[in-house]
């Protein structure tokens, strides 16, 4: 990383705390309304915890409004299948307007993610990263990225994966705003959000390599 990114990521990282704490104040409403609703429409808990990987490998602990019932990951094996029902109406609005992820403005101002950056995976995606892949963590993940705003959660792992390293090799003060700007209208448009899909539809990514075996990276 060089010293003008560091420095810019550094900047970045004090306007990102600030603006988060300005957008809690405003939206409190909006937060205290979905919670409350959640809370009537599908019980608790109303907020959905997971681990996730944050900048350089480091774990962390996500928050989002819950959107599914309860036990879906265990049922529908981490994804949504529609035969199965996971996730209710209100479930679906949440995600299809991206009012679930609004808790992870407390994970910017903790310094877990940024606004912008590759999306934190799963630790059991991120052990299957080649070294090619794991690049994505070289900087900090984010509520936003070039990946959702050019694919959302139709493309395969892969092609996000991709899509985040040129994000990274782009990545300053212009091309961040640009995916702000794309980001409102994606959310405005509320397409690219799928909740039917299967591993099969999106996880591409290398299996986990044998005890032993030198050949993957």
């Amino acid at each position: 990383m060089t010293g003008h990114l560091s420095t810019y990521l550094r900047l970045r990282g004090v306007v990102d705390r600030f603006m988060a704490v300005i957008a809690l104040l405003v939206l409190a409403p909006v937060l205290i309304t979905i919670a409350i609703a959640v809370r009537l429409r599908m019980g608790s808990p109303v907020l959905f915890r997971q681990q996730r990987i944050g900048q350089h490998g480091r774990i962390f602990s996500i928050l989002k409004f819950r959107t599914m019932v309860h036990d879906a990951e265990k049922r529908g094996g981490g994804y949504m299948p529609a035969e199965l029902n996971l996730i209710p109406p209100l479930g679906v609005f949440l995600r299809r307007t991206s009012l679930d992820e609004l808790p992870q403005l407390f994970n910017i101002i903790k310094g877990d993610i940024a606004i912008v950056g590759p999306r934190p995976a799963l630790p059991s995606q991120y052990a299957r990263y080649t070294k090619r892949q794991a690049g994505r963590v070289g900087v900090p993940q984010g509520l936003t990225g070039l990946a959702q705003v050019l694919h959302r959660n139709e493309a395969p792992w892969s092609v996000r994966i991709e899509t985040d390293l040129r994000y990274i090799e782009a990545v300053g003060l212009a091309t961040d705003l640009r995916i702000l700007g794309a980001t409102v209208v994606r959310v405005f448009r509320g397409s690219g959000i799928r909740t039917d899909q299967s591993a099969v539809d999106v996880d591409d990514l290398a299996p986990l390599p044998l005890k032993g075996d030198q050949n993957v990276e």
